[in-house]
């Protein structure tokens, strides 16, 4: 059913929303609209009643007197009078308590979700600070009394309880979370809508999937003429060549087992685009382990597929959420585009989010193909709850999984983890055989794994190469070291931001071509999504997914014979954590002079001792537990997404710089604050600093918040072209923090 403003119109009609010049959003109207566009979102898994009936009843307590009078009293704000958390009348319970009050204990499901609608999803019993349990704010009776006050139509009171229920075996709480999804996106895109139609009118302006895999297909072809003639090219062409037969294949889970300089950056976009196609998928989801590389891979689609690509980080999202106004919700992402690039941290952290802002994106992975880059790299300490998503998306939620690495990860039943993923097909017929193929370098022990070398020893070893890329564990390691080479010498880390990076890059890239001299010092950034290439080849003892990947940056064409990679024992250890045991565990596995080290059955060894002698430690925090299905629907959504934090955000915090076109975004941030276009632009001018000495720099004035949430760099001092953001020559980093 749906209502229409025109019948209302003469009925003094309740409004939801009011602009700055009195322009009225009608109560009626806003509530069909969000319940319609919310039906369409959750009929993509077939539980659009549910949806349907969450937006009819998301704003019943706008009916109240006292929020009319509120609404009227603030039109002056615009925009904000909707939805700023901390509004002054209560609209979101009355929703909620009229669920309960209409079907009872099922009545608990929109019940989360109404009353979570501005503030989030929160826990059944546990009160966070500013933010009451949801068993608590139903004693609130009174507020469903105020709002019926206000004459609601029957039209939406009496709407029938959903027929439709989740699918068998599903998890409830991801399945509610999934339909949180559609509401607050629905109400956010409606009230765009209405406070700004012209940007509302632009969204979904992108190129089908069917179009992007005819202009992928055009730039391979032509890839495929241009390139030389080399064993290595043959072996791409035949790995594009089994990405593409196997895109035939329906959804399910994919493994692709690619060496380093493989081509599986293309060819799994490749599988997703065609297999999207062949199997009527909405979008492409990349995930990529490394605020630091993403925009490489971004960078590369966008050549190929224009502007079809959204590039989305973390760490422009503002983590507390009282900190959150109007605009900055309005301008979170919801993934509306047909190819996404985003981090592990956004997506998983989003996957089991209770915030509006981070959930609101959730319904458009429904249908997807999401790769899953790096796989390797995700965090033990969460293993155990990023598998239980990623099983869900995959057996209820229609999504294809591929994950793709050239250290496979035993991630699988097939492994011998009761818990993972099952029925995985590996696209690639002879990993093994593949790895052989593409072998292109020698791998130095020093004689003694356990004795450290010098950074002055080091650097005079280095200068005796012409052309040398040397890999080192911590920021402040590659700081030092560069600071002991001769001038010229590249330095590349995360406090550089990725405009910056990418610039770099591309330098790098041009004088390798050029075969003109080149000595870069790195931090583990360049080990995934940059392929630059190298004759010779240092890494300071890490894991072995970390020693394979460096492998990669060396003799990547093949064109020399054997390239070299030495691995050293840095001055100091890598820092405590998984750092630290990985290294550990691949000292133990080097200190074996037997065989190929990064032969992918060395990778299984290394990853059975990594992961799964953890045991409950898979899932540290006891996420699973807070989410766990209760026959009362007793849920700890807040309690879930607090703990779910792959990189604690009390750790670090991020700035935008001023580096190139950042000073035009910078400055324009301050006068127009975070629209969506503008934060895009943005996300390629940030780094991340320890909070310490973030804190420092704020009291100093040396940065500011100019926006809540949003930090930016005052002066231009502040960063080098050489070494990036660099506020004090004489910092030393905490050692967590000191990664890339």
């Amino acid at each position: 059913m749906m209502g229409t403003s025109e019948s209302r119109k003469a009925c003094n009609e309740p409004i939801a929303h009011m602009t700055e010049d009195g322009r009225e959003h009608g109560l009626y109207e806003h509530l069909f609209s969000t319940a319609k566009r919310a039906a369409e979102f959750a009929a993509e898994f077939w539980c659009g009643e549910w949806g349907y009936l969450a937006g009819l009843w998301h704003d019943l307590g706008k009916y109240s007197q006292a929020f009319q009078r509120k609404i009227h009293a603030a039109a002056v704000y615009g925009v904000e009078a909707h939805i700023e958390a901390k509004a002054r009348v209560d609209h979101s319970t009355a929703g909620a308590l009229y669920s309960i009050e209409r079907f009872d204990r099922p009545g608990r499901i929109l019940a989360y979700l109404l009353a979570g609608h501005h503030a989030g999803l929160t826990d059944w019993h546990a009160e966070h600070a500013g933010l009451k349990a949801l068993s608590q704010r139903l004693l609130n009776a009174s507020l469903l009394g105020d709002a019926r006050q206000g004459k609601i139509p029957d039209e939406i009171l009496n709407y029938p309880m959903p027929s439709q229920k989740p699918k068998s075996g599903s998890d409830p709480a991801f399945w509610m979370r999934m339909l949180f999804s559609c509401l607050v996106d629905a109400d956010f895109l409606d009230t765009e809508s209405f406070f700004e139609p012209d940007k509302s009118e632009l969204r979904g302006k992108y190129p089908t999937v069917v179009e992007l895999l005819r202009l992928f297909t055009d730039y391979m072809h032509k890839k495929s003429k241009d390139a030389k003639d080399t064993p290595v090219n043959r072996v791409r062409s035949k790995v594009l060549e089994r990405c593409i037969v196997m895109a035939a294949n329906p959804s399910g889970i994919f493994t692709l087992t690619v060496p380093t300089g493989g081509g599986k950056t293309l060819s799994s976009m490749s599988f997703a685009l065609n297999h999207a196609v062949t199997n009527n998928k909405n979008r492409i989801i990349y995930v990529i382990p490394y605020t630091s590389i993403i925009e490489q891979s971004a960078d590369q689609f966008r050549q190929i597929l224009g502007n079809a690509i959204i590039e989305h980080h973390s760490n422009l999202d503002v983590e507390d959420e009282s900190l959150e106004t109007a605009k900055s919700r309005l301008a979170c992402e919801n993934w509306d585009a047909p190819i996404i690039v985003t981090t592990s941290v956004q997506f998983f952290e989003s996957l089991f989010a209770s915030r509006t802002s981070r959930c609101r994106k959730l319904h458009n992975i429904v249908n997807s193909v999401v790769i899953l880059d790096e796989a390797q790299l995700l965090p033990p300490d969460f293993l155990r709850p990023s598998l239980h998503a990623l099983k869900e998306l995959v057996k209820f939620y229609g999504i294809t999984l591929l994950l793709c690495t050239a250290t496979q990860p035993a991630l699988g039943k097939r492994d011998g983890f009761n818990e993972g993923l099952e029925n995985l097909t590996e696209i690639i017929d002879d990993p093994m055989a593949l790895h052989d193929s593409l072998k292109r370098v020698n791998i130095h022990m020093p004689e003694n794994l356990n004795e450290p070398c010098t950074w002055e020893a080091l650097a005079q070893e280095l200068i005796g190469h012409k052309s040398i890329l040397c890999i080192v564990n911590r920021r402040d390691d590659a700081r030092l070291l560069w600071t002991q080479m001769p001038e010229g010498t590249v330095h590349l880390s995360a406090l550089m931001c990725g405009a910056h990076r990418s610039k770099v890059v591309r330098e790098i890239k041009e004088r390798l071509a050029e075969n003109v001299p080149m000595r870069v010092i790195s931090t583990q950034l360049v080990e995934a999504g940059v392929d630059i290439d190298f004759p010779v080849v240092y890494r300071a003892l890490a894991g072995l997914d970390s020693i394979a990947q460096a492998a990669g940056r060396c003799n990547r064409e093949g064109l020399q014979g054997r390239g070299n990679v030495h691995v050293f024992v840095p001055p100091k250890q890598s820092p405590p954590g998984i750092l630290r045991q990985t290294a550990d565990i691949g000292r133990r596995l080097l200190m074996s002079k037997d065989g190929d080290p990064i032969a992918p059955a060395r990778f299984e060894e290394f990853f059975r001792e990594l992961y799964w002698l953890r045991g409950d430690q898979l899932d540290s925090k006891g996420i699973l537990r807070d989410l766990a299905s209760d026959p009362e629907l007793r849920f700890s959504f807040r309690t879930a997404a607090q703990k779910f934090r792959l990189i604690d955000e009390t750790i670090q915090e991020s700035v935008v710089v001023r580096y190139d076109e950042g000073e035009k975004y910078v400055d324009m941030l301050e006068r127009i604050g975070p629209e969506r276009w503008l934060m895009r632009k943005l996300q390629r001018y940030v780094i991340n600093l320890p909070r310490y000495l973030h804190m420092r720099l704020l009291a100093s004035g040396a940065i500011q918040q100019c926006y809540p949430g949003i930090f930016i760099q005052n002066h231009p001092s502040l960063y080098d072209e050489s070494l990036g953001f660099c506020p004090d020559r004489s910092i030393i980093y905490e050692p967590d923090d000191l990664i890339t």
